[in-house]
């Protein structure tokens, strides 16, 4: 029991007060803190709705997400607050720089809603994720004779599942939106670049189709393995190499490092990927719905 208890505070480095080689090595595993255990059990056929820790942090985002623009747009005011400051901040880099730097007019209309929306649900999606949580279902501590899930950091989008969706809705969309406005053959023309030689143009084309395909890929695995890297990272840093050394000296020397990875995943890797995965969708939009073919 012990050695459960601290294997699972690993992320806080409660386990630096135990003498060295109480937690056997094989017994911490990084990976369970990734586990979606059902917490409540939910089959509609063969369809699994269960209610687990991922679906629990999707809950969080999204109403993080209204909660938030709600909030600010019932309390706007002529000299506004140091909140409502950032959050007029995030739309202007929404609907500026990732949006309209990056669409024609009539497109930035049409999708600055989607645009800002994914940015601000992904971004409170990776900054939650860092705010440890009593999420640990595998490894429990007894409070007063209660069995109590442990502290633990999460996030929805270190589970592929979430930036895969995100990633299949934005590429269906600029595929949709460069038909519309193109015509099918139009559309496929487009992938074209300009001056290409006949001869050559099968085998260009072939590569287009190939890094259209890529992209669903590309943009869902880099939010998800930088969320992930992250994750593991801290949870190492901050005890678990401890753990697997079995030596609490580890631990004291490797605490500062682990929260200085915190910090930086909370401070840059957070927003950037977030700014990221929006910017790049409204450039995917922009480039499907552009006159000249790139």
């Amino acid at each position: 029991m012990k050695a459960r208890i601290l294997t699972a505070l690993t992320p806080f480095a409660l386990l630096l007060v135990t003498p060295a080689g109480a937690v056997a090595a094989e017994e911490f595993k990084p990976q369970d803190e990734f586990k979606l255990t059902p917490w409540i059990e939910l089959k509609l056929g063969p369809i699994d709705m269960s209610i687990n820790k991922f679906v629990f942090y999707l809950f969080l985002a999204a109403a993080a997400t209204i909660f938030t623009m709600l909030w600010i747009a019932r309390r706007l005011e002529a000299k506004p607050n140091r909140v409502q400051t950032a959050i007029e901040l995030g739309y202007d880099l929404t609907n500026r720089t990732i949006t309209q730097d990056n669409m024609d007019k009539h497109m930035a209309g049409r999708w600055f809603a989607f645009i800002a929306t994914l940015f601000f649900f992904i971004w409170f999606s990776n900054m939650i994720g860092f705010i440890p949580l009593p999420v640990n279902t595998q490894h429990k501590v007894d409070v007063l004779g209660l069995e109590v899930p442990s502290f633990a950091i999460y996030a929805a989008t270190a589970n592929y599942s979430m930036p895969l969706v995100l990633t299949i809705v934005v590429w269906i969309s600029y595929h949709v939106e460069g038909i519309r406005k193109k015509g099918l053959i139009g559309y496929l023309k487009s992938w074209m670049p300009s001056g290409v030689p006949k001869a050559a143009a099968p085998l260009v084309f072939g590569i287009e189709v190939i890094s259209q395909v890529l992209r669903l890929a590309s943009l869902s695995a880099r939010l998800f393995a930088n969320l992930l890297a992250g994750h593991l990272l801290i949870i190492i840093m901050a005890g678990g190499m401890a753990v697997i050394l079995g030596s609490w000296i580890v631990g004291v020397l490797l605490v500062p490092v682990g929260a200085a990875f915190w910090v930086f995943e909370i401070g840059l890797v957070a927003s950037l990927q977030a700014f990221i995965f929006a910017i790049l969708s409204a450039i995917y939009l922009g480039e499907a719905t552009a006159e000249e073919s790139h």
